[in-house]
């Protein structure tokens, strides 16, 4: 099956406008929420702090009591 870019697009502007629209929405949606999840990621950078270990090595000294 072919899925060129160019086949894609010529299917896609063959549906009826509602489903175009629909579509279009959906493809958004799905590329702001990656724009968002790298935004979100340098955020949390702080977090990859090997002392901040500290927390989860005391869990599991706890658990294993």
């Amino acid at each position: 099956m072919d899925y060129s870019f160019e086949k894609i697009k010529t299917i896609v502007l063959e549906l009826p406008e509602k489903e175009q629209l629909i579509l279009m929405n959906l493809i958004e949606e799905k590329l702001e929420t990656k724009a968002l999840m790298k935004l979100a990621e340098t955020g949390f950078q702080e977090w990859n702090d090997p002392e901040e270990d500290i927390y989860n090595d005391y869990i599991e000294t706890k658990m294993q009591m």
